[in-house]
């Protein structure tokens, strides 16, 4: 796949714990992504958020909360990444997962491997 110019990232926070089919919804979002054909997607673990209710989520020792945030980046076409939202949406009604997702322009300056 040949991806350049400007894009779409599609970023999707979620809580750590937060589980569908038995695995971590991270995890299935970014193998559905994988399924589904997505240019590319990253995880990332937070270590201190709030959201919709306030509720503060810490990495820390003694946390407020077990559940702390995980940050999943995709960048593909904006009409790819729009349908595979729907697919999201889904994965996180399944879980009964709060969380927030967004869509942004971005600009790929570089998309593959290193060749020699």
């Amino acid at each position: 796949m040949n991806l350049s110019g400007k894009v779409k990232k599609l970023v999707i926070v979620v809580g750590e714990s937060d589980k569908v089919y038995q695995r971590p919804l991270f995890e299935a979002i970014v193998y559905a992504a994988k399924k589904y054909k997505i240019a590319g997607a990253t995880v990332v673990n937070g270590s201190l958020s709030f959201g919709e209710k306030s509720l503060a989520h810490s990495s820390k020792i003694f946390p407020l909360s077990e559940d702390v945030p995980v940050v999943i980046s995709l960048v593909d076409v904006s009409d790819r990444l729009r349908d595979f939202s729907l697919i999201i949406n889904r994965l996180m009604d399944k879980a009964k997962a709060s969380g927030l997702m967004t869509l942004e322009d971005v600009e790929v300056l570089r998309y593959g491997e290193y060749y020699d």
